[in-house]
C-alpha cells in the first residue's frame, strides 16, 4: 500500500467527467488540410525540411528539431505540402506562427517504420535520441520535450519515476480513457522509461480515486511487476507536478529547482505510451487522444485526432451548435484558454476541446474590489499569498513579487475560483511574470551594453597609450640619428666631395656596361640578318600588292627596310676587330668558317679532328698502362670508339664523289630572297592592270583548289576545324568571283 501525503490548499470544483466517458474512444475523418505548427512544444521551434509541392508520407519528418531543447514534427497523413506560412496558433494570445500545411491524399501511406521490440539490447542514449527524433513532447499540457527529462545530468541520480495519471482538471478524461483502453501500453511505457533512467528504486503511477476503472485496469496490467498503482483522494490541483510529488513521496521541490534535483522524474501517462510506441513500434507522434466535450455538442466523447486537424473540423464531427456555445476553450475550465477561431489546429498538447453552453459555463462577472477575505490563500496549493501577489502585481513591484515567490505559482486558478470578488488573479500573475522576464532580458542587454562600452573605452585608452609610446620612441630615435649625423659631419675632415663620388660611380657603371668588340660584332651581324629578312619580306609583299594603295604602303616599307639595312652594314663596317688572342672571337670565327664549308671540306675537317683526338687518347692510354692506372679499361674503350669513328669518316671520304655543287659555297639565302623579290616586283610593275588581274585570278584559283582539298580532307576525318575551313573556302570563292568580274569589265 503506497503511503499518501496531503497537500495544502486545493479545491473541489464540479468534475463534469462522465459526459465524455459514456461513449468509447472514437475516430474522425481526415480534414481537407492539416496545419502543423513548427512549435508544438516548449523550446526552439522545429526547422522545416520539406518545401511547398513536396509529397510526404504518414510519419515522415517534415521539420527537424531546431536545437537540443526542441522536438521534430512529422506528417500526420500522406499528401502534398501546399503551404509553409503563418497560421493562427493554439495560444492565449491568438497570434499566428509558422506552420506546414498538408493536403491529405486520402491514402494514409506510411513510411517504412523501424521498430525496436528488444529495446534493452540498445544503449539508453540511443533510445532517448530515437524518442527525440520521434517528436515526443509532454502530452499533459506543458509540452516539455520528453528526451530532455529522460536524460538527466550526471549529478542528478534518479530514484523515483512517477507517471502522472491524475487528470484533475474538470471535463478532461483523455488520460482516463487511455488508461482504461490501453493499460498494457501504459505499463510498458513505464518499464521503458525506467530502463532509460537507470532503473530507479520506485516506479509509481498516480491516479485520483475518481477513476476506479482506470486504476483497476492498470493494476491488472501491472500484476507481478514492481510498478505501483497509487490511488489518492480527488482534489484540484493534485495533478500539478510538484503537488503530485508531495502526494506520492512526501518530498517538496525547492523554489527555483526541478524534480530531477531531488531525484524524481515525472511523466504523463500519455507521454509514456507515445515514447513506447516510438521505440518499440517506430511510430512518431502524429496523433493524440483529445476530449471533445460541452453542451454545445451533439456528441461528447474522447477521440483520437491526427495532429494538425483544425478545431472546427473536430467540432463539426461532433455536431457543434455555434449559437448555443458561449465560447470555445482549449483545455479545461480552470487552466484552459478561449480561442477566437476554429482554424487553430490540434497539437501535441491539446488534451481537451470544450464547447460549453451559456448556462454550463457562463462568463465570469465583473471583478470587484478585494475584500481581503483570505480565501485565496487557503486555496493556494503552493502555500503562497495570492492577495499580496495581486497588490504587488498591480503596483508592478517586481522586487516584492520575487520576494513572495511569484514564480512558484503554477497558475492553477484555484485562487481565482474561490475569489468572491471575481478577480482574475491568475491573469495578473501571468502578466507580472511576463513583465519580470522582460525586465530581466532588458537588464541583461543593458549589462552587456555597459560591458561592451567599458571594454571599448579601455581598448581606446590602451590604443592611445600605445600610439603615444610609439611616437615617443620615434622622436627618441630621430634625435639619436640627428646627433649621430652631426658627429659624422664634425669628424668628416677632408672627406671626398659627394658629387664627385657619384660621378665616378656612374662612370664605373658605364664602363662595366660596355660590350667587348666580339659581342658588338656578333650583335651587329644578328641585326644585319634581321634587316635583310625584313627587306625580303617587304619586297615579297610589294610583289603581291593588288591595289595601288597597297603597293604604295609596301614601297614605303621597302624603303624603310633598305635604310635600316644600310645603317647596319655601315655600323658593321666600322666595328672594331676582336683581339687576335681572344678565345671567344676565335670560336666564333671557327663556327662561321664551318658554316661556309662544303660537305667535302666538312668531312676532311672531321677526319683531321678525329685523328688529332685519337693520337692524344692513345698517348694517355700508353701512359696509363705504364703506370698501371685503374682507368686503363675506360681509356681503351675511348680509343676504340674514336678509331671506329675515324674509320667511318675515312670510308665516307673514299666513297664521296664531289660535284660542282658540293665544291660551291652555299648561296646567301637572304640575298637570294631579296633578288627574287626585286625581280618579281620589277616584273609586276611592268604588267598592265589586265595582266595583274589575270595573275591574281590564277593565284586565287590555285589557292581555292587547295582550300577545297583541305576542306574535303577535314570532312572525311571528322575534324573539328571543318567550319573554319569552309568559311575560308567561301571567302576565297567570293574573292575569286569578284576578281573575275573585275577582269571581265577591264
Amino acid at each position: 500500500m503506497t503511503q499518501i501525503w496531503n497537500i495544502p490548499g486545493g479545491i473541489h470544483p464540479p468534475e463534469n467527467k462522465q459526459q465524455s466517458l459514456r461513449a468509447p474512444l472514437g475516430h474522425i475523418d481526415l480534414p481537407a488540410e492539416l496545419v502543423l505548427p513548427l512549435n508544438q512544444h516548449l523550446g526552439a521551434p522545429a526547422e522545416p525540411v520539406v518545401a511547398v509541392g513536396d509529397n510526404v508520407k504518414t510519419g515522415q519528418v517534415i521539420a527537424q528539431p531546431g536545437g537540443q531543447f526542441s522536438a521534430a514534427v512529422h506528417a500526420s497523413s500522406s499528401g502534398r505540402v501546399i503551404a509553409i506560412e503563418d497560421r493562427p496558433l493554439p495560444h492565449p494570445s491568438g497570434f499566428a506562427g509558422p506552420c506546414i500545411v498538408i493536403a491529405p491524399d486520402g491514402l494514409d501511406t506510411w513510411i517504412n517504420l523501424e521498430p525496436c521490440p528488444d529495446y534493452r539490447a540498445q544503449e539508453p542514449v540511443e533510445l532517448v535520441q530515437k524518442i527525440r527524433l520521434a517528436g515526443i513532447a509532454g502530452m499533459g499540457g506543458a509540452g516539455f520535450p520528453t528526451a530532455i527529462k529522460l536524460a538527466p545530468k550526471a549529478n542528478q541520480p534518479i530514484d523515483t519515476l512517477i507517471l502522472n495519471g491524475t487528470e484533475c482538471e474538470p471535463y478532461i478524461t483523455a488520460d482516463d480513457r487511455l488508461m482504461r483502453d490501453r493499460p498494457e501500453q501504459v505499463i510498458e511505457g513505464a518499464r521503458l522509461m525506467a530502463y532509460l533512467l537507470g532503473e530507479p528504486d520506485r516506479v509509481v503511477i498516480g491516479i485520483e480515486d475518481n477513476k476506479p476503472e482506470a486504476i483497476a485496469a492498470l493494476r491488472a496490467a501491472a500484476e507481478g511487476s514492481p510498478i505501483e498503482i497509487a490511488g489518492f483522494p480527488t482534489k484540484y490541483p493534485s495533478g500539478g507536478e510538484k503537488q503530485l510529488i508531495t502526494i506520492l513521496t512526501g518530498r517538496e521541490v525547492p523554489a527555483g529547482k526541478i524534480p530531477a534535483d531531488i531525484g524524481i522524474v515525472v511523466q504523463n501517462v500519455g507521454t509514456a505510451v507515445a515514447a513506447w510506441r516510438a521505440v518499440v513500434r517506430g511510430e512518431p507522434l502524429i496523433s493524440r487522444i483529445t476530449t471533445v466535450v460541452g453542451e454545445a455538442l451533439d456528441v461528447q466523447r474522447n477521440v483520437e485526432v491526427r495532429l494538425g486537424t483544425p478545431v472546427a473540423h473536430v467540432l463539426a464531427a461532433h455536431g457543434f451548435q455555434a449559437a448555443k456555445a458561449s465560447r470555445i476553450v482549449l483545455g479545461g475550465p480552470m487552466m484552459g484558454y478561449a480561442i477566437e477561431t476554429g482554424d487553430v489546429p490540434v497539437v501535441k498538447t491539446t488534451n481537451c476541446i470544450l464547447a460549453p453552453s451559456q448556462q454550463e459555463l457562463p462568463a465570469p462577472p465583473p471583478a470587484q474590489a478585494c475584500i481581503r477575505c483570505g480565501m485565496c490563500s487557503e486555496a493556494c496549493p503552493a502555500s503562497l499569498l495570492p492577495q499580496q501577489l495581486y497588490w504587488y502585481a498591480r503596483a508592478q513591484d517586481h522586487e516584492k513579487l520575487e520576494a513572495y515567490n511569484l514564480f512558484d505559482c503554477i497558475e492553477c486558478g484555484a485562487c481565482a475560483y474561490v475569489c468572491p470578488s471575481s478577480i482574475p488573479l491568475v491573469h495578473y500573475y501571468r502578466a507580472a511574470k511576463g513583465d519580470i522576464r522582460q525586465a530581466q532580458v532588458d537588464k541583461e542587454k543593458a549589462d552587456r551594453s555597459r560591458e561592451r562600452f567599458a571594454f571599448r573605452q579601455e581598448r581606446i585608452a590602451r590604443q592611445e597609450a600605445e600610439k603615444e609610446a610609439k611616437r615617443a620612441e620615434r622622436a627618441k630615435a630621430a634625435a639619436a640619428a640627428k646627433a649621430k649625423m652631426a658627429e659624422k659631419k664634425s669628424n668628416a675632415g677632408t672627406a671626398s666631395d659627394p658629387v664627385a663620388t657619384a660621378i665616378a660611380k656612374a662612370k664605373a657603371q658605364q664602363a662595366s656596361a660596355q660590350q667587348s668588340p666580339v659581342e658588338q660584332r656578333a650583335k651587329l651581324e644578328r641585326q644585319l640578318s634581321a634587316a635583310q629578312g625584313r627587306l625580303a619580306l617587304a619586297q615579297e609583299k610589294l610583289s603581291q600588292a593588288e591595289t595601288e594603295e597597297q603597293a604604295e604602303k609596301c614601297r614605303a616599307a621597302v624603303k624603310t627596310a633598305e635604310i635600316k639595312l644600310t645603317d647596319v652594314q655601315q655600323k658593321l663596317a666600322n666595328a672594331k676587330d676582336a683581339p687576335k688572342d681572344d678565345p671567344v672571337a676565335a670560336a666564333i670565327e671557327r663556327a662561321k668558317a664551318k658554316l661556309t664549308m662544303s660537305p667535302l671540306e666538312k668531312l676532311n675537317a672531321t677526319i683531321a679532328t678525329l685523328s688529332e683526338r685519337l693520337q692524344k687518347a692513345e698517348a694517355k692510354l700508353a701512359q696509363a698502362q705504364t703506370e698501371q692506372s685503374a682507368h686503363v679499361e675506360a681509356l681503351q674503350l675511348g680509343v676504340d670508339k674514336l678509331r671506329a669513328k675515324l674509320n667511318e669518316a675515312q670510308e665516307e671520304l673514299a666513297s664521296h664523289s664531289p660535284t660542282t655543287a658540293d665544291e660551291r659555297a652555299p648561296d646567301d639565302a637572304a640575298s637570294a630572297a631579296i633578288e627574287r623579290a626585286k625581280a618579281k616586283a620589277a616584273a609586276r610593275a611592268a604588267m598592265s592592270d589586265t595582266d595583274k588581274l589575270r595573275e591574281q585570278v590564277s593565284s586565287l584559283e590555285v589557292r581555292l583548289d587547295k582550300a577545297r582539298q583541305k576542306l574535303a580532307d577535314a570532312e572525311a576525318e571528322g575534324s573539328p576545324h571543318v567550319d573554319a575551313l569552309r568559311t575560308a573556302a567561301d571567302k576565297l570563292a567570293n574573292k575569286l568571283a569578284d576578281t573575275q568580274s573585275r577582269l571581265e569589265n577591264a
